[in-house]
């Protein structure tokens, strides 16, 4: 069984797509997507509709704090992001508004376990920035697979038999053996705003029959999505941020 781990999708159609195509092409026979399916982008609605389309065929679906900022703005967002989200919450209608309020912000399915942020405090959106902040989300998930969001980067946490949590930078397309002796922490990368310097979209497969894990990148037409957030109205900077994968 192949899974197709989709994370931080803000509303960007294209990389959505060419990321579920990727996926299928691939051998994906289910699906995860790990919260943040609005912000930034200019087709939230549509994005809301795939996601909620594959959650009735049985994908595991976590929320994002872009996610819950729909029903909520927090203080911590800037104001470019603000604009984006009220502009989503015009745009959305009643039931994709419903849907993104009714997600949980972690699932736990046997030896894996979904979160968008940490699994140490889900509501709290901290992000998995070091050893550290990892351990304290692997300790909390008790599995031996977490598999998160957030941050927007493809890095791989492990712990070893002493218990002490290690970052592996995974090189792009190439598998990575991740067996159940150990306990694993996996940031998929973001699916419509990747900020690595490369606009290609990001995501992650884990085949758990065979415990590898491979971080994939997607080329698409990031232009066009880019042009789309300008079309709209929404802040130029956001634009510029797809364009260049900043």
């Amino acid at each position: 069984m192949i899974i197709a781990l989709l994370s931080d999708i803000h509303g960007n159609l294209e990389a959505l797509n060419a990321c579920l195509k990727d996926a299928g092409e691939c051998g994906a026979t289910r699906y995860a997507f790990l919260g943040d399916f609005v912000g930034y982008g200019a087709d939230p609605q549509k994005v809301v509709d795939i996601i909620a389309r594959h959650a009735a065929e049985g994908a595991v679906i976590v929320k994002g704090n872009h996610d819950e900022a729909v029903e909520k703005t927090p203080l911590y967002m800037n104001e470019s992001v603000r604009a984006v989200i009220g502009w989503t919450r015009e745009i959305l209608t009643r039931d994709a508004k419903a849907f993104l309020a009714s997600l949980p912000v972690c699932v736990r399915d046997g030896e894996m376990c979904f979160v968008h942020a940490s699994a140490a405090a889900p509501e709290r959106w901290d992000y998995i920035d070091s050893p550290a902040a990892a351990q304290r989300s692997i300790d909390a998930a008790q599995a031996a697979y977490t598999f998160s969001g957030h941050v927007h980067d493809q890095e791989l946490y492990f712990q070893s038999g002493r218990g002490k949590t290690s970052l592996f930078r995974p090189a792009r397309g190439t598998p990575v053996p991740v067996g159940r002796h150990r306990r694993w922490l996996a940031l998929v990368g973001s699916v419509g705003q990747p900020r690595d310097n490369n606009p290609a979209a990001a995501y992650a497969q884990f085949d758990a029959e065979h415990e590898k894990i491979v971080f994939r990148r997607v080329p698409y037409d990031h232009l066009a999505a880019a042009r789309k957030i300008r079309d709209a109205g929404l802040p130029a900077s956001i634009a510029y941020r797809v364009e260049k994968g900043i």
